[in-house]
């Protein structure tokens, strides 16, 4: 078998189109032409040798063995930038103050934290799992520095827009009857208000006229996944860390009404950084974009 040696430039091209679900989106991140990516996903065929992408309508779909190409293809890229930060930013030292929805806690935070702590084991990381009116109200009063946050409405100077995001009706894993053919109040499971998502599961169920109900509610994220799958109501969250005891519905099918997108943002109490912030917050947003569904990264 021949060796391969993989073009990490060829490479980030690859997964930066994946991951914003456009190579021309791509291009114009890297600061290079969308003929210049093309070349270079046509180079990436030629080293594979084997077919990376598939035709599927008028775009391009990942064949199995560009599945597998992509999962490795981060992982070089990752090892190389680790590797690059740990050699100039050896002595980088500091403290962190991260906060992240819970929704991201276990999708995404031990990665961050992982790769941060084994490029700079001097920094301290300060974490803070909140709702996202928190994280803003903490972000502006200089009590956070790098924040990951669903929209709650309200502008922040020095955010970037990471994604939007399908809102789903969650249900059990094992479907359980559900009172709403029966034209009774649709059973609701919910943070305790004032919840962003709570609020739009809510008003969405009111503008299509349906009735429902607060059947069980809860501080943490944990005892809404609970409650849903006993089966005790529906709830909405996105498919980021969705648990297997509970699974997004189909609208159209349990005759929901649909349920729009939500924004998601990074947010930094600074509009420059210092440079322990800033790392953090590259490799934060990096495993966030890995953590959705591609076709919602942007």
């Amino acid at each position: 078998m021949r060796r391969v040696t993989f073009d990490l430039d060829v490479l980030r091209s690859f997964v930066t189109g994946m991951e914003l679900g456009s190579f021309a989106k791509a291009a114009d991140r890297l600061g290079r032409s969308t003929s210049a990516v093309s070349a270079q996903l046509k180079k990436l065929e030629e080293q594979a040798a084997t077919p990376i992408f598939r035709k599927l309508g008028r775009g391009l779909a990942l064949t199995e063995a560009g599945e597998t190409m992509l999962g490795y293809a981060r992982r070089l890229i990752e090892l190389n930038d680790d590797a690059a930060s740990a050699i100039h930013d050896v002595e980088l030292e500091g403290w962190v103050r991260l906060g992240l929805q819970e929704d991201f806690g276990e999708a995404v935070l031990p990665d961050v934290l992982g790769r941060f702590a084994r490029a700079h084991p001097k920094v301290k990381i300060e974490a803070r799992i909140a709702r996202s009116y928190e994280l803003a109200e903490r972000i502006m009063s200089g009590n956070l520095d790098i924040a990951l946050a669903w929209h709650s409405g309200e502008t922040l100077p020095y955010s970037e827009h990471v994604a939007d995001v399908q809102m789903r009706w969650i249900g059990p894993a094992k479907r359980i009857e559900t009172s709403l053919r029966h034209s009774e109040p649709l059973p609701l499971v919910a943070l305790e208000a004032p919840c962003l998502l709570r609020t739009v599961a809510t008003e969405t169920l009111d503008r299509a006229g349906l009735s429902w109900r607060m059947a069980f509610s809860s501080p943490s994220l944990g005892g809404i996944w609970a409650a849903v799958a006993a089966g005790l109501g529906l709830t909405i969250r996105t498919d980021i860390g969705l648990p297997a005891s509970v699974s997004a519905m189909t609208p159209e099918i349990a005759g929901l009404p649909a349920l729009p997108k939500m924004a998601l943002f990074l947010h930094r109490k600074d509009a420059e950084p210092e440079p322990v912030v800033a790392r953090l917050a590259g490799i934060l947003l990096q495993a966030a974009r890995q953590a959705l569904p591609e076709k919602y990264a942007s």
